[in-house]
């Protein structure tokens, strides 16, 4: 509970004044420079978050003052994480989440592209079922999303995005009291955009304020409140994050960290304005990036593991120590449903989706879980820019430690196989070596295509060249 709230505001106003860089800050990178809010907010973490028990995690259903909020970092892949094992400093603020909540540890995408992702994630279905598999299908309002189940159980929904793929435009406004892109302001110069496509206006920082004002204006009822970030998608950085090196990975790198330090500076928010033991923090993302790995780059072209293991983590309102691991296959589909289930509300019957709070309290006892492993599917078409082109299907299907991908290559399919438990990276394609496998998920992948979107025809709504030019100021090759 926020104790004392209005003193905390009054605090983080004086913070404005005083201390300018935290609160009216120029570039997200120059956040960096506040690296000791970790160490800030471990400091009497015993008084203002407490430690909780597997007990806690059922009593969240009793509780009924428990706010959400959900952090989607635009194009992060699950590797590029200390807390995923990397080897390098880019997420100490992402860490100490994995430290002190819940780590999903194999957690997939259920596509390479934002659009379809996003639509996946919200409804619980996959892209198969939602429709939203090319650049001018919606969202149709018979779709019932997690903002919408948050809505009509009287809670105050925001939803600030920077991503034009989540524009109201293609219905993800639905359930959402208030949708909007924060308005952006200049950066600074020293701030580098290593995309040449990208706008020079705005950045996480816009969103991470307007958060801020509605933390400290509307804060005290029951709130959702999502926040889709994109300076990692624009391969955002300035000197104090370039620790990493030159190169498109390692400034890839370098934007993470100053995203993690961004993130950092909003949870400051929650700890100083003892809003901890009262939310639900959760942060993921709605794909990866590959850096060459198979000879291409980037997003939205293929369903490998670069670009559809992203990471998912979790904090209860209460400290979980130590961290809890979940190693269990999870899903974006699988978010909501969750989140829902733990506080006790109706989660829609029937979605891809299903809930992972069993997994997580048999986590937390560190037992074994009973739930039967499941598989994750993901989907694209690659065609997805061209309306009235045949549209061409990418697959991948993951079940236990096999990955299958098929596509299409120069008008032919391309069948591959890939081991995690001898082939960490998934580079080998084994299919010669297991011919049953592949032919048994060959044949899940067929009947997942089989199935209809759950609400007919996806509905469309045509673009008019603003909006795609905003779109293909994005990086996408639209026509």
């Amino acid at each position: 509970m926020r104790r004392g709230f209005l003193v905390l505001v009054d605090r983080a106003k004086a913070l404005a004044v005083n201390g300018y860089r935290l609160i009216l800050i120029v570039s997200a990178g120059a956040l960096l420079h506040c690296d000791s809010s970790i160490d800030k907010r471990e400091i009497d973490e015993s008084t203002r978050w407490p430690v909780g028990t597997p007990a806690d995690i059922e009593r969240l259903r009793e509780r009924g003052d428990v706010n959400v909020l959900f952090v989607l970092v635009d194009t992060l892949r699950a590797d590029r994480l200390g807390a995923y094992g990397y080897e390098r400093d880019t997420s100490p603020n992402l860490d100490r989440l994995a430290q002190t909540g819940f780590r999903f540890s194999r957690h997939l995408a259920q596509s390479s592209w934002t659009k379809a992702s996003m639509a996946s994630l919200w409804t619980g279905y996959y892209p198969t079922r939602t429709g939203v598999r090319q650049h001018d299908d919606i969202i149709p309002e018979a779709a019932v999303t997690a903002a919408e189940v948050f809505q009509a159980a009287g809670y105050r929904t925001i939803g600030l995005y920077r991503n034009g793929w989540v524009a109201p435009t293609f219905g993800f406004q639905q359930g959402f009291d208030t949708y909007t892109r924060p308005p952006g302001r200049p950066v600074k110069a020293s701030v580098r955009r290593e995309n040449p496509t990208m706008s020079h206006v705005g950045s996480d920082e816009d969103v991470i304020l307007a958060a801020r004002e509605f933390l400290r204006v509307d804060g005290d009822e029951p709130w959702f409140l999502y926040l889709h970030l994109m300076d990692l998608h624009e391969y955002t950085y300035d000197s104090a994050s370039a620790l990493f090196g030159g190169s498109y990975s390692d400034i890839y790198d370098n934007s993470i960290r100053s995203t993690d330090t961004t993130i950092g500076i909003l949870l400051d928010y929650l700890y100083e304005w003892e809003m901890l033991d009262d939310t639900i923090v959760i942060v993921g993302s709605d794909h990866g990036e590959a850096f060459r790995e198979r000879g291409h780059e980037g997003h939205a072209r293929f369903l490998y593991k670069e670009t559809t293991e992203v990471p998912l983590l979790m904090t209860l309102p209460f400290r979980m120590e130590p961290g809890i691991v979940v190693r269990s296959r999870s899903r974006n589909i699988d978010i909501f449903p969750t989140v829902i289930d733990l506080l006790g509300l109706d989660w829609p019957e029937g979605t891809d989706g299903v809930s992972l709070r069993q997994e997580m309290a048999d986590a937390a006892r560190f037992r074994p879980t009973s739930i039967t492993a499941r598989t994750g599917f993901a989907q694209l078409n690659q065609n997805w820019a061209r309306r009235g082109e045949t549209p061409l299907s990418t697959e991948s299907l993951v079940q236990g430690s096999y990955r299958y991908v098929r596509h299409v290559v120069h008008g032919r399919i391309k069948e591959s196989l890939f081991d995690a438990t001898e082939d960490v990276a998934e580079l080998r394609d084994v299919s010669d070596r297991f011919p049953e496998t592949l032919e048994a998920m060959r044949a899940e992948v067929d009947a997942e295509l089989d199935r209809s979107p759950v609400w007919g025809a996806p509905e469309v709504r045509e673009l008019d060249e603003l909006e795609l030019n905003q779109l293909r100021a994005l990086g996408y090759q639209i026509p």
